[in-house]
């Protein structure tokens, strides 16, 4: 029964309504112990009824981590729905749940995502209500995996409610992590979670004190013998309406005067009483109970049995209340708190006992190895080695976290010192790939201290520089990784340090760039090595963008057939490939490699890539002219990023779709996306910082603000991040702007950078900007033939926006020549351009410059196709539907559910004036 809450009930019933019709929700309950948060979490379940299908875990504090257990327990019910699933999902919840192999590498962002999946299975024929209490104690990777899900619940009819305490859920509980390796990509070594805390963002509520009238009632009703008098007053006030507080403190009233102590140690000493009293053999049996983490009966009867404690110690626990064993066999302690005091009241060697016995009660396996090593008190080679097992076994699924509290309790428990020091090392670089940087550098100081090791040493410098990297300091991640690197270590270790390096080093500055890619290009790596293809391929891509001397650029397939071929992972490690070629103004390169990559990450379930590879993809498809593709594959990206807590490739993905909306000339948008692009989440530097600024500037330049514009690009294309990719491209712009404000020399030494740079490019496109920039700067008597000679090269290139762009400020120059009619046919044409992109601000531009020559320009026309009316992800899903793809089809290659994918088609079809999805291809090909 809930006193009170009526705000808390309508929140729940408004989400279970939303269930029921095919809406999904999710629900956050916060407050402190005791506030009332798993009685609401009742009443839900409750409200829910026979209407419902319902599953439910609790996370349980405890002091190893095992992976993926919280989520094994919410899920254990629909296992029998995995084949369900598409073929990378399966086999990823098949490895987290110890069903299958763990072949390693794994993505352990598509647990997330098959976590998705299964609910939406779970839902498929009943709305679901999915019930997770004490999220704060979640295994670090059921974590990661149910908040994936969480934020891409759309129309699965499911309702996930969470409860967390208020106290230690950003500290106790890491961010969303981005997956180690696999989402690194081509601009920084592994990813820290997000740092705002794993639960920001989810709909919240939070709860507080009951009402003194409710507070009043439940104490009269829970209470034997009613208190009455100072007693009464003072308990109300004690408690300040936490309803655990009035319901367990009245039996330890003696204790109500300590009034130094907080609410919980108060509630913790009130169930200590309660324990203290109990048979010792119940006792006994309770304290195993509270150390084993899956409250699983009979494992918990064979250990208490072995310690003197038999199945009937348990009849006086239930009989006050304590425990409870539901149907599926699993002791639940009355409350979490109860839980704590048990095993605080218990002294050490008991607790190692209790351990002792559940992990010889236990079979052969992780929780069994765990429970020996916490009972172990001296050092144990062979259970240090089982141990090591465990933590590799951990991190093949993906479970980074889980393998460092794995390898650091191993290192404990190994008698040689060498051998400790390996397992520390190994576990700050798990340490490191969780995203729990200050424990990372604790372990390697310690590894460190330990060992005189050249290579031990350099990779723990490795892990220094990642936590440096990740907190925005690139100096010092460049230059620890430039010496680790430099060390008497294999060439092979090198060049992954060099490439980690380089990474920071893009955002020092060219001089620490151009360091490392002699330093790399001069590694001796055989032609085996699977980086060495990349090893070669890097230098030569992007020290010619810099003015510097390489050996000639290889065709990037040529590349990826190498690096394929010796044994790099693919495409975790091509990724590179597609970033390092845009430098060069390779685009087309890139256009075909990140497509494939893509798709092959795709089918692979490779999900932490992903936004990386599209994000490059995205560039590719913008400096082509498919400002419409590009806003469809950053968009997924996007979302992908977030959903993910990849806080860096938010911040790019956000400022390349923001250079989308500045094309468009939507200022609103444009500014918004900027805006979450300089501000990503994280405590480094925004890594969409050029995008964004160039993005800002181009809806300056559109809108005639040139005098802004030209600020902008200034500092853009002059600052510390001139080498970047959006920077060289900005230039004309910066070009353009200048010449307008009639300050042409703020371009000069840009522009001669920019020159030198499509030289080096060598493309037929670079050189028609380089001649519209010529044409700008003068002298006037060349303008009309550097113009002209521009054109005829954008001619064999189809990037339609940069030729428009051309054709405007061509007719420009020939109205201001006052050739009107030379002007016209030009300017047309650039307006024709303009509007079938969309790109609005320039349109009325050459719509402008069209009416002064004497023609009466067209009026604004209306969108040629109704597919302008779609969103980004409506269009992305009716593509896919049109090549026959079905929505199970489509939700594996877009990570969503097909009823989220159905619901897509349905709004999209009256946009489109169809009524179903046999006329889709029709619809498209006009």
């Amino acid at each position: 029964m809930l006193y009170g809450r009526e705000r808390e009930r309508a929140a729940v019933d408004a989400l279970l309504d939303g269930a029921r019709g095919g809406r999904s929700g999710v629900l956050l309950l916060r407050g402190e112990p005791g506030i009332g948060k798993t009685a609401v979490l009742e009443y839900a379940v409750a409200a829910a009824g026979d209407g419902f299908r319902v599953v439910r875990a609790t996370g349980v504090e405890y002091e190893a981590e095992l992976p993926f257990a919280g989520l094994s327990l919410l899920l254990a019910s629909g296992l029998d729905r995995l084949d369900a699933l598409p073929g990378p999902q399966r086999r990823s919840l098949e490895s987290a749940f110890g069903l299958g192999e763990a072949t390693g590498g794994a993505d352990r962002l598509l647990a997330g995502l098959a976590t998705l999946g299964l609910l939406a299975e779970l839902a498929s024929e009943r709305p679901l209500l999915c019930v997770v209490d004490d999220v704060q104690w979640l295994d670090r990777s059921s974590l990661d995996a149910l908040l994936i899900a969480a934020r891409r619940l759309r129309a699965e009819g499911v309702a996930l409610l969470l409860a967390a305490r208020d106290t230690g859920v950003g500290a106790d509980v890491g961010g969303v992590a981005a997956g180690g390796a696999e989402g690194a990509g081509a601009d920084g070594p592994a990813r820290p979670g997000a740092t705002a805390g794993p639960l920001a963002g989810l709909p919240e509520l939070r709860l507080t004190g009951l009402a003194e009238p409710d507070a009043v009632r439940l104490l009269d009703d829970r209470t034997g013998a009613p208190l009455t008098g100072p007693a009464r007053r003072r308990l109300l006030a004690e408690a300040a309406g936490n309803p655990l507080a009035l319901v367990e403190l009245p039996s330890g009233e003696a204790d109500l005067a300590s009034g130094g102590l907080a609410l919980t140690s108060r509630l913790r000493i009130a169930f200590h009483g309660q324990v203290t009293g109990l048979p010792p053999a119940t006792q006994t049996l309770l304290l195993v109970a509270a150390a084993e983490e899956n409250g699983a009966l009979d494992v918990v009867l064979a250990a208490a049995a072995a310690l003197g404690a038999g199945a009937d110690a348990l009849e006086p626990a239930e009989r006050a209340g304590l425990v409870t064993v539901g149907a599926d066999r699993r002791f639940a302690f009355r409350h979490p708190l109860l839980r704590a005091a048990v095993l605080q009241r218990a002294p050490l060697q008991q607790r190692l006992a209790a351990h002792r016995a559940l992990g010889e009660a236990l079979e052969e396996g992780d929780r069994r190895t765990w429970h020996l090593a916490l009972a172990a008190t001296a050092p144990d080679a062979g259970l240090a080695d089982a141990l090591e097992r465990t933590a590799a076994r951990a991190e093949a699924r993906g479970a980074h976290g889980g393998a460092a509290a794995a390898y650091e309790r191993a290192a404990g428990l190994t008698p040689d010192r060498d051998g400790a020091t390996r397992r520390l090392v190994l576990a700050a670089e798990a340490a490191t790939e969780e995203g729990k940087l200050e424990l990372a550098e604790a372990l390697a100081e310690r590894a460190g201290a330990r060992t005189d090791s050249v290579f031990a040493h350099a990779l723990l410098d490795q892990v220094r520089a990642v936590a440096h990297f990740w907190r925005g300091a690139y100096p010092a991640a460049y230059r620890l990784l430039l010496d680790a690197a430099a060390t008497d270590i294999e060439p092979a270790h090198a060049a992954r340090m060099l490439l980690q390096a380089f990474h920071a080093a893009w955002y020092v500055g060219e001089e620490p760039v151009a360091t490392v890619l002699d330093r790399l290009a001069a590694l001796p790596l055989g032609a085996d090595e699977p980086l060495a293809p990349l090893a070669r391929h890097l230098p030569a891509a992007v020290l010619p963008a810099l003015g510097r001397p390489a050996d000639p650029l290889p065709d990037v397939r040529a590349t990826a057939a190498a690096a394929r071929k010796a044994g790099a992972e693919s495409p975790v490690d091509l990724v590179q490939l597609c970033g390092a070629t845009l430098v060069l103004g390779r685009d087309h390169e890139t256009l075909e490699l990140a497509a494939e990559l893509t798709a092959e990450a795709r089918a692979k379930g490779t999900v932490g890539v992903l936004p990386t590879l599209q994000f490059f993809l995205a560039e590719a498809e913008l400096f082509h002219g498919r400002h419409r593709d590009a806003e469809v594959t950053a968009t997924e990206g996007l979302a992908l990023a977030r959903d993910t807590g990849q806080a860096q490739w938010t911040s790019q993905l956000a400022s390349l779709l923001a250079c989308v909306a500045a094309f468009a000339g939507d200022d609103g948008r444009c500014a918004e996306l900027a805006a979450a692009a300089l501000v990503p989440g994280s405590a480094a530097p925004a890594a969409g910082e050029p995008w964004a600024h160039w993005a800002l500037a181009l809806l300056d330049l559109g809108r005639g603000r040139a005098a802004a514009a030209a600020d902008r690009l200034h500092a853009l294309t002059t600052g510390p991040y001139r080498h970047h990719v959006g920077a060289t491209r900005a230039v004309p712009d910066l070009v353009e702007a200048a010449v307008r404000l009639g300050e042409p020399e703020r371009a000069a030494e840009p522009y001669e950078r920019f020159a030198r740079w499509a030289g080096a490019a060598g493309t037929p496109w670079a050189e028609a900007l380089r001649l519209r920039c010529q044409a700008l700067l003068g002298p006037d008597e060349f303008a009309e033939a550097a113009y002209l000679a521009a054109l005829d090269l954008h001619e064999g290139v189809h990037r339609p926006f940069e030729r428009a762009r051309t054709a405007l400020l061509y007719g420009e120059w020939l109205r201001r020549e006052r050739r009107r009619t030379d002007a016209r046919p030009h300017l047309g044409a650039a307006l024709e351009t303009f509007e079938r992109l969309g790109a609005e601000p320039w349109a009325d531009r050459a719509r402008a410059e069209l009416t002064a020559t004497g023609t009466a320009a067209p009026a604004p026309a209306v969108a040629a196709s109704a597919l302008t009316a779609l969103t980004p992800q409506e269009l992305q899903i009716a593509r896919l539907a049109a090549r026959g793809l079905t929505n199970r089809d489509i939700a594996a290659q877009l990570f969503l559910s097909p009823r989220t994918v159905g619901h897509h088609l349905y709004k999209a079809y009256p946009k489109l004036g169809i009524a179903s999805r046999t006329e889709l291809a029709a619809v498209l090909r006009a």
